[in-house]
């Protein structure tokens, strides 16, 4: 039985894929099972997987192309997990030497939470000033957030406010993943935050105090104030969907209750 299952998906990044696995092998003292579900109709993946396989790297194909919708792939590859723990990787981003030994600690230590998440650290070859700003700033509200409970504080701001985490700086129980039925294939950006944001607001979650991956940030897409703008549009309609989901779920009073808690959040980290 492997500790971790590693689900990769991917589309036609076979170097940066290759990058991805190595970081995940090169893991001391923890043994993973990395399954890379390929989402390009040629499948492109193939020959980088099979030149891991005898270091346990699965591959599988989608049966059709999902349209850019990685919550298909990862449900799907979730299908073929194994290990307690799931770690949904980009495969584009690194896992910090030494990380998953203290995150199966802390895993250990904490056997009443479903998910583990850390320091997000932006790279890439341009200037990642911005994006590092960010993810300090989310650090730092996730640690002050812990304070409050981590179900309800870290949820508020995940369903109400801003992300704490992306999808590869966390880590969740199998069991979790599953009872949850895995992502939601329905929003077309952010499909990671709603699945986590669940995913805490139900098992709760512990933040390591360190780096749980390097994320790799690509030249931007957006050339116009145009596709900004679409983007934005897109994720607000995200962010409005969680919280239909979320009233759906808990009802009108826990829905309420939340976002009341989650603007004093706002109100008191204002002011510290």
């Amino acid at each position: 039985m492997p500790d971790i299952s590693v689900v990769i998906p991917t589309f036609r990044r076979p170097e940066l894929l290759a990058e991805t696995i190595a970081s995940v092998l090169a893991q001391p003292e923890v043994t993973s099972e990395i399954i890379v579900v390929d989402d390009c109709p040629d499948g492109s993946a193939a020959p980088v997987a099979a030149s891991f396989a005898d270091r346990g790297v699965a591959y599988h194909r989608t049966t059709a192309p999902s349209g850019g919708r990685p919550a298909l792939v990862r449900n799907a590859g979730l299908q073929h997990a194994t290990a307690d723990i799931v770690h949904f990787l980009d495969d584009d981003d690194l896992v910090p030497d030494g990380y998953y030994p203290a995150a199966l600690d802390l895993f250990r230590r904490n056997r009443q939470v479903g998910v583990v998440f850390g320091r997000i650290e932006p790279f890439g070859e341009q200037d990642v000033a911005a994006e590092t700003g960010y993810f300090d700033t989310a650090y730092r509200n996730a640690r002050f957030l812990a304070h409050f409970g981590t179900r309800l504080g870290f949820s508020a701001s995940m369903v109400f406010r801003s992300t704490l985490i992306i999808c590869s700086a966390a880590m969740i129980r199998r069991q979790s993943a599953q009872a949850l039925g895995g992502f939601d294939p329905n929003p077309l950006l952010a499909e990671d935050v709603e699945f986590y944001a669940r995913a805490i607001r139900r098992f709760g979650a512990v933040v390591a105090d360190r780096t749980s991956i390097r994320y790799r940030i690509g030249p931007s897409l957006m050339r116009s104030e145009r596709q900004l703008d679409e983007r934005q549009q897109l994720i607000s309609a995200a962010y409005r969907s969680f919280q239909r989901r979320y009233h759906r779920d808990h009802g009108v009073l826990d829905y309420s209750a939340l976002k009341v808690f989650a603007h004093l959040l706002g109100a008191v980290h204002a002011v510290r």
